[in-house]
């Protein structure tokens, strides 16, 4: 599972490129714009191979210990991720509180939290989930893209991680993720 509790990590290294080396974690505002595109392009190809028909079969390792999910489950926690980090940043941009990591859940509690993103997708058809997500990473892309190096990687702003950072938590590395558990899943199911 991907953390997206920054309390108690160090430096993390995604998962390595084609070539077989280690990506950086990204340190500034185009790196990270290229970690989340180079992520997801990667991720949408391993989400194109599967069959809409398998996208709710539930046979994959859950998000929360012996728990099985559906590939379309974990595209649902990634929206659920992806969205949250734009309401994120739109409070902030309004200078309003965040409610980190979502209103009425704590960071012990992201099992309970990656279950009601399956629940509020759960409606979405396999080619619904895979737009919805590529909405989701498009504003993500966008609200980095409108910032400055200083706003994103100049200062904390949770805790001593800065935005791109948070940013990064719950977009490139989860999307990285994500890809390696789905492409188990295509090798063993198709």
């Amino acid at each position: 599972m991907a953390c997206h509790c920054p309390s108690g990590l160090g430096r993390i290294v995604l998962r390595g490129d084609k070539e077989g080396f280690p990506m950086a974690v990204p340190e500034s505002k185009a790196e990270l714009l290229s970690a989340i595109a180079t992520s997801f392009d990667k991720l949408m190809q391993d989400c194109e191979r599967v069959p809409p028909e398998r996208a709710r079969e539930l046979s994959m390792t859950g998000h929360v210990a012996g728990s099985v999910i559906s590939p379309a489950d974990l595209v649902s926690y990634l929206i659920g991720w992806n969205e949250l980090v734009l309401k994120w940043l739109d409070r902030d941009d309004r200078g309003e509180t965040v409610d980190f990591p979502e209103t009425g859940f704590q960071w012990n509690q992201l099992g309970a939290l990656a279950q009601k993103f399956y629940r509020d997708h759960h409606a979405l058809d396999w080619p619904e989930l895979l737009e919805r997500l590529s909405v989701a990473q498009a504003g993500l892309m966008r609200a980095v893209a409108a910032r400055s190096e200083e706003e994103l990687y100049g200062r904390p702003w949770y805790g001593k991680w800065t935005k791109g950072r948070m940013i990064q938590f719950n977009s490139a590395s989860p999307y990285a993720n994500a890809r390696g558990r789905l492409r188990r899943w295509l090798k063993e199911r198709t």
